[in-house]
């Protein structure tokens, strides 16, 4: 996917969370998130954020609150700006829909997998069908495959070879395990939900190695 295609997919993905969120429930919106310690509004309040992110030099203040710690400091700016009412995080959504500013931490490529990852991070323990559009999610798989930290999904899954059976996508070599491209990508983010659209001969040994993981 060219850059334009890039922004097109995430200012789509935004209106159609606002949609999503909209019509949850006040518990929904409380409800845990597939990310560990992150509610639902934490999650929702991350994606609305990015486009008005702190700079540089509150992002080296929050680091040195966090110890360094980049997952505690994403959670920590999430949970405060996820202090606010819902209704101003739908809005945020929608109004910054178009927007292409960047955190100065990231690029147009990892913001959009990014947000279709976390719009299932949302609706999957809901139990709420999100489809993620295949090009992008090809392009997201691609990417993640590829960036090392912080998946690592080559190191993770070496032994594996991935293959999507509804996009031009595959990766790695051994067992192979086959699956649609978002149940794909959930799992090269280093999600386990990812691992119930998975078939072929290495899809149950791999369920059965993530299960002792988390164990």
């Amino acid at each position: 996917m060219n850059v334009e295609d890039s922004w097109r997919v995430i200012a789509s993905e935004r209106r159609s969370l606002a949609d999503m969120l909209e019509q949850l429930t006040g518990a929904q919106w409380e409800a845990p998130s597939l990310c560990a310690a992150w509610r639902v509004r934490d999650v929702a309040a991350h994606i609305a954020m990015v486009p008005n992110a702190p700079g540089m030099l509150a992002m080296a203040r929050g680091a040195v609150r966090a110890r360094g710690n980049f997952n505690r400091l994403n959670q920590d700016l999430a949970m405060r700006h996820a202090r606010r009412p819902v209704a101003d995080i739908v809005a945020e959504l929608r109004i910054d829909a178009d927007s292409r500013r960047l955190p100065s931490v990231t690029s147009v490529t990892n913001l959009g997998f990014d947000i279709l990852v976390h719009g299932q991070d949302i609706a999957v323990p809901l139990g709420v069908t999100r489809p993620m559009p295949t090009d992008a999610a090809a392009a997201g798989a691609e990417r993640v495959w590829t960036m090392g930290w912080p998946f690592w999904a080559r190191r993770r899954l070496r032994g594996y070879r991935l293959v999507a059976t509804d996009a031009n996508w595959s990766a790695g070599g051994g067992a192979e395990v086959q699956g649609p491209i978002d149940a794909l990508l959930l799992l090269l983010t280093g999600r386990p939900a990812g691992l119930t659209g998975l078939t072929g001969d290495g899809a149950a040994a791999l369920r059965e190695r993530t299960a002792v993981t988390r164990g």
